[in-house]
């Protein structure tokens, strides 16, 4: 007999073979699983092989050619008295081949692109690292707004709950006639309003569910939440001028800013080289090999002839219709370009770290203020409801003390769920957030 998928789900949830993802769980799939990540690890492994590449320009070449003809040679003379030479045709096959080596000895151009060319492999790497830190903010954006929306589902459903009971509660009053039509009518319009704003939550779910389900490439199971002893800790340390100076030390997008003005800068001397002579070693061997000559008409032996030379080769450029001049002012404008983009790397990271560091620390004084306010709002529907029995509320001012609650217990947990984002930029601000961070995060999960 098949099972259902629903009974099978219950019957695996009960034998305890289905388990929530965590935190650090749902970031190892996205590792292996999503696109992004997958193509910043290729451009990696492209971008090291730049270095190899400007290494290269500081190596010999070798060349070997070889080539096979076949001739037909006809030879005719002017008729003289008497013939010394007599007209001839011949074929035959002439073939050689050669090796040609050059070591580069002096190319300032060559040089420069090596020392780019380690530059740029050094930038990779950063790049791929930039990619590391971007899947943990995206991974715990994704998962957390999740959360969220699962929490305001919960929240939806109980608030629906609730004024469900409000709402039979009024019916029967008025029907006994202890309360007026104005109290089921307002009632009625809350219950249908929040049954509005249910299916509404149930969309977003779905939807965050299918971002993250993008990230891992598989259905999220049931997530872990925050635990409910909960504390936010304050930034280590407590300081943010520190935290600011750190970011202009470490930040990844800064030195990748910083990589591209060095770059830049070498790349006005190498164009800049191009006025410069160049000198190689320069090394042939050719040996050439016909199978028949002709002289006079007559069939002479096969010869094979054997060249090999090494020597120096200097090559000075005068002229080239000004492309070299155009190439040096365009890299000019370039390093002015790098220079430009490399200050607003600083001043931005200077607002993302400050940012940040307001994130984490407003976010524990937001969330202290919201438990406390949470308190008071079961307080005062408590109070509502006993004040209503008592007729000195009305069943109004009872569904805006349940209102009150549900929308102060929901900016609860998206301020703690922004508080745990707001950790994980500011480290990502200093270049320092790594997969050690998740797990410290992920311990704040039931």
């Amino acid at each position: 007999m098949r099972l259902k998928p629903i009974y099978l789900a219950t019957l695996l949830a009960a034998s305890g073979w289905a388990q929530a993802d965590d935190l650090l769980e749902t970031f190892h799939a996205a590792q292996a699983n999503d696109p992004v990540f997958a193509a910043a690890r290729a451009t990696q492994q492209a971008g090291l092989e730049k270095f190899q590449q400007g290494r290269s320009l500081l190596m010999p070449t070798v060349n070997f050619t070889a080539n096979t003809t076949f001739n037909d040679l006809t030879t005719n003379y002017r008729p003289v008295m008497p013939p010394l030479l007599t007209n001839a045709t011949i074929g035959y096959n002439s073939n050689g081949y050669g090796l040609t080596l050059v070591q580069p000895l002096f190319r300032a151009q060559n040089w420069l692109a090596y020392s780019e060319s380690e530059l740029q492999a050094t930038q990779a790497g950063i790049q791929f690292k930039i990619a590391e830190q971007d899947l943990i903010l995206r991974v715990a954006q994704a998962y957390f707004d999740v959360l969220i929306a699962q929490d305001s589902v919960q929240l939806a459903d109980a608030q629906k709950t609730a004024i469900s009971e409000q709402l039979e509660q009024a019916k029967r009053n008025f029907e006994v006639g202890s309360a007026t039509i104005t109290d089921t009518l307002e009632a009625q319009a809350r219950f249908d309003l929040t049954g509005a704003q249910q299916i509404a939550a149930q969309n977003d779910l779905e939807v965050k569910r299918s971002a993250l389900q993008q990230l891992i490439n598989k259905p999220p199971v049931d997530l872990k939440p925050l635990g409910k002893e909960f504390k936010p800790d304050s930034p280590q340390p407590a300081d943010m001028g520190k935290w600011l100076d750190a970011a202009q030390q470490t930040n990844m997008q800064l030195a990748i800013a910083q990589a591209n003005d060095q770059i830049a800068e070498k790349e006005v001397s190498r164009n800049r080289g191009g006025h410069y002579p160049t000198l190689d070693l320069v090394a042939n061997y050719l040996q050439n090999n016909s199978s028949a000559s002709s002289f006079g008409g007559n069939l002479a032996l096969a010869s094979s002839n054997t060249s090999k030379n090494i020597g120096l080769q200097l090559n000075i450029p005068l002229f080239e219709g000004g492309l070299v001049s155009s190439k040096l002012r365009e890299a000019e404008a370039n390093r002015e370009r790098a220079k430009q983009e490399l200050e607003n790397s600083r001043r931005t990271v200077d607002h993302q770290t400050r940012q940040a560091y307001l994130g984490v620390a407003s976010g524990i004084a937001q969330v202290q203020a919201l438990k406390q306010a949470l308190a008071s709002s079961e307080s005062l529907l408590e109070a509502s409801k006993l004040g209503h029995e008592v007729g000195v509320r009305t069943n109004l001012d009872v569904l805006n003390a349940q209102q009150q609650l549900y929308s102060t217990r929901r900016d609860l947990y998206q301020a703690q769920y922004n508080y745990l984002l707001s950790q994980l930029r500011l480290k990502a601000a200093v270049g320092s957030l790594g997969e050690e961070d998740l797990v410290k995060e992920n311990q704040a999960l039931q």
